[in-house]
C-alpha cells in the first residue's frame, strides 16, 4: 500500500466547503489548537453533482493539477450497504468506506483498510440528533439550506479515538479529530477520505 507523505501526518484537521456552481468543492487544512491552521491546506476535493456513478477527487493543489487519492463508488447496487474504494493516484487501495444499513435512524460506517479489515467505525453521535436531522431533510427545498450538528464518533472496538463535528454555521464546515489515535492505525488518507464521505455520500 502506498504510504501517506508528511502533510498528512496530523491529527486534526478542518474541512470547509467552498461555493461552486457545478461541483461540491472542499478544502482540507491541518489544524494546530483550537481551529488555528498548522500550515496551508493540503488536499482539494471535488465531487461532481448528479454523477450516476460516484468518483470524487481529491487534489494536492487548488488548480487540480497533481492528483493524490480519490473515492470511487464499487457499484451503484449493493445489498449489503454502500462500498466506497478509498485508491491512491497510481491505483493502490488504501481502504474501504462502507455504509452498513444498521439503522434508519443513527448512520454507521465501517472504515477498512486495504485488506478490507475493519480498522475503525463511524457511528451518528447522537440519535435524538439523527431524527431531528432526518425530519429537516424530509422538507422540500428547505433541509438542506438548515444548519445543524452533524456530529459523528470514530471507534476502535469500544474507544472513541477521534470526532467529526460540524460547526453551525450556513455552510458545511468540520472539524476532524483523531487525537485518540496516538499509534495512528487508521491512515489519515482514509480518514479525511471518511469525512468527505459523511458529508456527500449520505443519500447514496
Amino acid at each position: 500500500m502506498s504510504q501517506p507523505s508528511a502533510e498528512f501526518s496530523y491529527d486534526r484537521f478542518l474541512v470547509d466547503q467552498l461555493f461552486r456552481p457545478i461541483a461540491n468543492l472542499y478544502r482540507v487544512t491541518p489544524l494546530a489548537a483550537g481551529e488555528t491552521p498548522a500550515g496551508p491546506p493540503i488536499a482539494y476535493v471535488r465531487q461532481k453533482k448528479m454523477a450516476i456513478k460516484e468518483d470524487i477527487r481529491f487534489y494536492g493543489d487548488e488548480g487540480e493539477t497533481q492528483e493524490i487519492f480519490r473515492i470511487a463508488a464499487r457499484s451503484m447496487f449493493d445489498t449489503g450497504g454502500s462500498r466506497y474504494d478509498v485508491v491512491a493516484a497510481g491505483g493502490e487501495k488504501i481502504g474501504v468506506l462502507h455504509h452498513l444499513f444498521k439503522s434508519i435512524i443513527r448512520t454507521t460506517w465501517s472504515v477498512q483498510d486495504a485488506n478490507e479489515q475493519e480498522v475503525a467505525v463511524a457511528r451518528e453521535r447522537s440519535q435524538f440528533g439523527a431524527i431531528v436531522r432526518r425530519a429537516i431533510d424530509f422538507v422540500p427545498d428547505v433541509g438542506g439550506m438548515i444548519p445543524i450538528p452533524y456530529n459523528f464518533d470514530i471507534l476502535m472496538g469500544e474507544d472513541v479515538v477521534g470526532r467529526m463535528d460540524r460547526k453551525f454555521q450556513l455552510r458545511d464546515r468540520y472539524v476532524l479529530d483523531l487525537g485518540g489515535d496516538t499509534e495512528k492505525r487508521l491512515d489519515r488518507r482514509l480518514a479525511i477520505a471518511l469525512a468527505i464521505g459523511l458529508d456527500t455520500l449520505q443519500n447514496r
